[in-house]
């Protein structure tokens, strides 16, 4: 898959790459996690993958490409656990609880995800092919987090002037409080406090209290 392919790629990614791609990125995903993009090499993912470095080049060309692939498709299976989790749900304070639950899945999911994300976030802002990530996560994300906040603004629950302005605050707390997460000595027990601190602000985010029911 080339640069423009991954950029282009949305909610159906996982389809548009081969068997052989996809167990490249999942392998990519776990090394990268686990090690850094810094010190990363072709010869480790092939390792992980159980595959020839040479055919890490023949499908994704060289390692940007597959990192910037492996970013995208963390990103559209995190969009579609959020879409999943809230679709057909009317209430919004109930859509608020889903997209919780579906980007607060738990400490190590949560942690791989975001030193990924770090690690991918500064070949952004250094390297040009990168450029187009940030584009491909305000669309995909904040894009979801919009829907859920006209929906409730609809229903007059949420008390928001700006949807788009605001879902790009939410997605900005959301990704600060998991760094204040990650800085956490005791990470593992931190999750749970954690996840309830980022629920209560976007609560407070959009200008709603406690669902009813709740002190």
């Amino acid at each position: 898959m080339t640069e423009n392919q991954a950029l282009a790629a949305r909610g159906d990614l996982e389809a548009d790459l081969s068997p052989r791609e996809l167990v490249i990125v999942r392998g990519a995903y776990r090394v990268i996690a686990r090690q850094g993009g810094h010190r990363l090499s072709l010869q480790d993912i092939a390792d992980e993958a159980g595959v020839s470095k040479g055919l890490i080049l023949y499908h994704f060309k060289n390692k940007d490409n597959l990192l910037l692939t492996t970013m995208t498709w963390a990103l559209v299976r995190t969009a579609e656990r959020i879409r999943k989790g809230i679709e057909g749900v009317g209430d919004p304070h109930a859509a608020v609880q889903a997209l919780i639950d579906a980007v607060w899945i738990g400490p190590e999911q949560n942690r791989d995800f975001y030193l990924l994300y770090l690690d991918l976030i500064e070949h952004a802002a250094r390297v040009p092919s990168f450029r187009g990530l940030p584009t491909v996560t305000r669309e995909i994300i904040e894009g979801l987090y919009a829907e859920i906040i006209r929906e409730g603004v609809a229903q007059r629950v949420f008390a928001v002037a700006d949807a788009d302005e605001t879902a790009a605050t939410m997605r900005a707390f959301v990704e600060g409080t998991f760094l204040q997460w990650l800085q956490q000595p005791d990470w593992r027990e931190a999750h749970p406090r954690y996840r309830s601190r980022c629920h209560e602000g976007l609560l407070r985010l959009l200008g709603s209290g406690q669902p009813q029911g709740q002190p």
